[in-house]
């Protein structure tokens, strides 16, 4: 079945516009997450209230959402005069530190426990090898000493053999062997 020229337009055109389509939602899919996420981040900016200090805060909050984030130190004079926060803030971090210590002790415990087992694994994998190569040796000894006599006998039956053969050739005994056809 043949179209004709202006429906075979109409398709191309038709298929063109799927495709640009296509292309136009990819391209949204991929870039609107991002840029949609980036104007969350700007309208979100956290609020962050001053933690009661003896320090005036209420200066620094302008300098606050200046900036970028937390890490530019506008607040680094606030609650140095505070007693009670610089011993509780003291107290947090003795406290953190010994449980860091008691969490190292503990992961270095574990761990030389696990070397230790593995250890005395690789201890009776290495003893039970060197049991069966003991094994393997003395069963490889047996069967050298097995074949050197066998190779003795052997040599006494051909010395015997040729002897006799020697003997019956001497009383006129003439090899013949038969030819079958």
């Amino acid at each position: 079945m043949a179209y004709s020229l202006e429906q075979r337009f109409w398709c191309q055109r038709v298929l063109r516009f799927g495709f640009a389509f296509v292309c136009v939602c990819l391209g949204g899919y991929i870039v609107g997450p991002t840029s949609l996420l980036w104007r969350l981040k700007d309208k979100s900016r956290p609020q962050v209230s001053c933690l009661p200090c003896v320090c005036d805060c209420s200066s620094h909050t302008d300098d606050f959402f200046l900036t970028p984030g937390l890490a530019d130190n506008t607040y680094s004079g606030c609650g140095q005069n505070d007693p009670d926060l610089n011993q509780e803030l003291e107290k947090d971090t003795v406290a953190l530190l010994s449980e860091e210590i008691a969490l190292q002790k503990i992961v270095s415990k574990e761990t030389m426990d696990r070397t230790s087992a593995l250890t005395m694994d690789a201890k009776r994998a290495s003893s039970h090898y060197q049991k069966e190569a003991e094994k393997c040796n003395a069963g490889v000894e047996t069967c050298e000493e097995a074949r050197e006599w066998a190779e003795a006998q052997l040599r006494e039956e051909l010395k015997l053999t040729a002897l006799w053969e020697q003997r019956a050739r001497q009383l006129g005994w003439k090899d013949r062997k038969r030819a079958y056809t």
